[in-house]
């Protein structure tokens, strides 16, 4: 991963709901040391400790209104976490009001601030608890439009990472459906409607590696067909995952058993996306199921 000038010191602060368990991922994912909710008074004693702890040399952490004592400690908070010798940054994650009340309502979580049940006037007093405070030098992030791959590839471009330079992780995995689907998968290509070689005695035992297999998949009008369409939407589709944060993509395949289609589909794939700046892997799950 290349990053260049990422803070060393991330402090994650904002309104409940607004996606910090998310931003909190995202720089777990560029290596950072973690912590959610890190109690106040803990502060001094986690900037003590970390001088000559290099697993503590980029640190992320998220701290709010959970605890009682965040908002009158928070200059403190920002004070000894940005000691000279520290690039520091404080991030603040918002939203507006009716994305908050639909997320906690997907959640089914109850709103720390909440009293009788009350989420729109526990939303409010948040917020107005943090235009009190007025936090400066915090880089603010609206996060009600924007899908957790977005959020995650706003901060990547916050610490400076190349997105464009570094290559995607993508697997293409074939799989069978009578073994179950294949729960990673971020897209799923049914191709159980290409003909299928398992009904052909000289092609029944071989797999969709086979040259004479992938030709009776894929050289048949509906064959090219498909694939006349699955390049280019795939060619749009990867570099805009790429662009949006995404740390790896899987594209998964199925077929009936796993052992023919979806396995000579899987193996075109990769040829499809060879030219793209990717970290290819292919994955035959069920290949040598029966």
């Amino acid at each position: 991963m290349t990053i260049s000038s990422a803070p060393q010191t991330v402090l994650l602060t904002g309104l409940s709901g607004a996606g910090k368990t998310t931003a909190l991922n995202a720089f777990e994912d560029m290596g950072y040391y973690c912590i959610d909710n890190l109690p106040c008074f803990l502060v001094e004693e986690l900037v003590a400790k970390r001088e000559g702890a290099r697993h503590l040399d980029r640190l992320a952490l998220v701290m709010d209104s959970r605890d009682p004592l965040f908002f009158e400690s928070l200059i403190g908070i920002t004070t000894a976490l940005g000691k000279p010798g520290k690039n520091f940054s404080l991030f603040f994650l918002k939203a507006d009001d009716e994305t908050l009340i639909r997320r906690f309502s997907q959640m089914r979580r109850v709103h720390h601030l909440a009293t009788d049940s009350n989420l729109p006037e526990a939303i409010s007093d948040e917020r107005r608890r943090f235009q009190d405070l007025l936090i400066s030098g915090a880089r603010e992030i609206d996060t009600s439009h924007l899908s957790p791959h977005q959020l995650r590839g706003i901060l990547r471009k916050e610490c400076g990472v190349d997105l464009t330079g570094e290559p995607l992780p993508v697997t293409i995995s074939s799989f069978g459906f009578k073994h179950g689907l294949l729960p990673e998968a971020d897209l799923m290509f049914d191709v159980r409607f290409l003909p299928n070689p398992y009904f052909q005695t000289h092609l029944k035992e071989k797999t969709g590696k086979e040259a004479d297999v992938a030709d009776f998949v894929l050289n048949n009008e509906i064959g090219r067909s498909f694939l006349s369409h699955l390049e280019p939407l795939l060619t749009f589709l990867v570099p805009q995952y790429q662009q949006a944060g995404k740390v790896t993509l899987t594209i998964a395949i199925g077929c009936t058993g796993g052992k023919h289609r979806s396995v000579a589909v899987s193996q075109r794939v990769a040829e499809m996306l060879s030219g793209l700046a990717l970290d290819l892997r292919i994955s035959h799950r069920d290949i040598g199921k029966e």
